[in-house]
């Protein structure tokens, strides 16, 4: 077989089991697991290929991605504001739209630093249902943050998280394990008042997840989908004991469902919460939620 045939036969299996993007994600995963850029397959497409091993582990991957399972899952790793970052069944794959969470964190995290003079590397930040760990690692590289915490249900997210810190050379987070802010207590946190508390927490309304894509519904973590009838549920727990871990002053920042800005904006302000804004993205659907906590105007 050469290698254009097994491109060939990997695209027709995909668009046959009517995978989105078909071709792109065969050329990805061919990429993936060959080695092979473009210019190398023109060279080499009408070649035989030399290894059956390697035949058979691109030909399985095709397969999985046949069955629906996230090309991200497939390779491990999935692209996030400039890094990469290793990815597994136990986590959320990092998605543009929490890039837009991040691009929007650094620009408020700036503007607090500079309100309350302090240093971007002292700004302390708790991020909330941490997953791979993609906000708060991007965030502590952006900023020269040292005092940041990630926190998730999960025992394997928060596995993974500590190794995206350490792949990345990211030393200087601390990850625990536990139930939204619980996981401080458990930790034994000598921090537990932050500057900035951020979130990307379930927000999928219960009955709109069978709607979801198979790669989604059947593959990603249900507990990082559902985020109740309503879809709001993390976001009133978040928010009501905020006050119990957050400054004067402080930050909060989610990441909400493309419809989401206005209740999620009532239950901030329920809670204490002053000046909050909803950010859309560039599609022009809700995107993210942020306000200060109590008095001070940033």
């Amino acid at each position: 077989m050469t290698y254009q045939e097994l491109l060939e036969n990997a695209t027709k299996t995909l668009t046959a089991a009517n995978v989105p993007d078909a071709k792109t994600d065969a050329w990805r995963l061919f990429e993936h697991f060959t080695g092979m850029d473009r210019a190398a397959f023109f060279m080499a497409l009408r070649e035989e290929i030399p290894e059956k091993n390697e035949i058979a582990v691109f030909q399985d991957a095709i397969g999985k991605r046949a069955q629906r399972i996230p090309l991200q899952y497939i390779t491990g790793t999935q692209d996030f504001f400039g890094r990469e970052f290793k990815v597994s069944p136990a986590t959320l794959i990092p998605r543009y739209d929490t890039e837009v969470v991040v691009e929007e964190s650094l620009k408020l995290i700036r503007r607090y630093c500079e309100t309350t003079a302090t240093a971007p590397g002292d700004v302390s930040i708790l991020d909330l249902c941490t997953g791979t760990g993609c906000i708060i690692i991007t965030l502590s590289e952006e900023l020269g943050a040292n005092r940041c915490v990630g926190t998730d249900a999960s025992p394997e997210a928060v596995a993974l998280a500590k190794e995206n810190a350490s792949r990345l050379g990211c030393e200087n987070i601390v990850f625990c394990t536990g139930d939204l802010y619980e996981a401080l207590e458990r930790e034994g946190l000598e921090t537990k008042m932050f500057d900035v508390i951020v979130s990307n927490p379930p927000y999928i309304k219960t009955k709109e997840i069978e709607e979801l894509s198979p790669e989604v519904r059947d593959h990603e973590p249900m507990t990082a989908l559902d985020g109740s009838a309503d879809g709001l549920l993390f976001y009133r727990r978040i928010c009501r004991d905020a006050h119990m871990h957050i400054k004067p002053g402080g930050l909060l920042i989610f990441e909400t469902g493309s419809d989401e800005g206005t209740d999620v904006s009532a239950i901030m302000e329920q809670s204490g919460f002053c000046n909050i804004k909803i950010i859309k993205d560039l599609a022009g659907l809700d995107r993210v939620a942020a306000g200060i906590y109590g008095g001070r105007h940033v």
